[in-house]
């Protein structure tokens, strides 16, 4: 039974991590993008991508996963587009102080730093502008937050369906809370980026390992190696 199962708990542990940090990495965009918004509209921009990140999710999971299974070459692809999420997160993971706030200040709808302003200083910008912006991000962190996932679950089907319907409503429930988590609490983004790096090199080295005919080493704790079809 995959209760006593390890590598089941293993991949969990990585699933819950890439979906807390991606998360609140998709919230802090939409926070962002909303950041130049007149105030009565923010609230409806930021609603709007919230609900267009959880559509996405559930879209991709249902793609992505056939994808992921069809071969080599695609795993590789899967864990390239990861490494590009990896080089995206830290960037994101050094973005000043300044930015964060407006971010969080938009997405809580309130003056946390007291300075009599919400989200930013004189920045305006239309609904439209906002909203664009908005669902491009949300598509690129959709799909990587669906490919991370299932790369962390490898071969255990409860693994990847509790992933992803937790990446659902923590968009859907608690993406604003999860953003202000992460802030204050850096080290849990960092640990979450280690983990996706984890995941994308694998996921490379699996996709080449298929490619080759299962030719490469076995590595203990990565990648415990495939197996070729018997000859006929």
């Amino acid at each position: 039974m995959f209760g006593f199962d390890p590598s089941f708990f293993g991949s969990l542990v990585q699933v819950i991590f890439i979906d807390l940090v991606l998360a609140g990495d998709n919230a802090v965009v939409i926070g962002l993008a909303a950041a130049g918004l007149a105030p009565d509209v923010r609230k409806r921009a930021i609603l709007i991508g919230i609900l267009a990140a959880t559509i996405l999710r559930i879209c991709f999971a249902l793609v992505t996963t056939q994808l992921l299974s069809l071969g080599g070459g695609l795993l590789v692809a899967g864990g390239l587009l990861l490494l590009w999420v990896c080089w995206k997160m830290y960037r994101e993971l050094t973005v000043p102080e300044s930015d964060q706030h407006d971010a969080e200040e938009a997405l809580a709808d309130a003056d946390l730093n007291a300075d009599g302003s919400i989200a930013g200083k004189g920045r305006k910008k239309t609904l439209r502008q906002a909203v664009t912006q908005i669902i491009i991000a949300d598509v690129s962190m959709s799909l990587d937050n669906v490919l991370a996932v299932a790369g962390a679950a490898q071969h255990h089907f409860e693994a990847l369906i509790f992933g992803l319907a937790l990446s659902v409503v923590l968009m859907g429930v608690a993406a604003t809370f999860i953003a202000r988590l992460l802030h204050r609490f850096r080290w849990i983004a960092w640990i979450g980026l280690i983990i996706i790096l984890f995941v994308a090199v694998r996921m490379v080295y699996e996709g080449a390992d298929q490619l080759l005919g299962y030719t490469l080493p076995h590595i203990p704790f990565v990648y415990s190696g495939g197996h070729a079809a018997p000859a006929h």
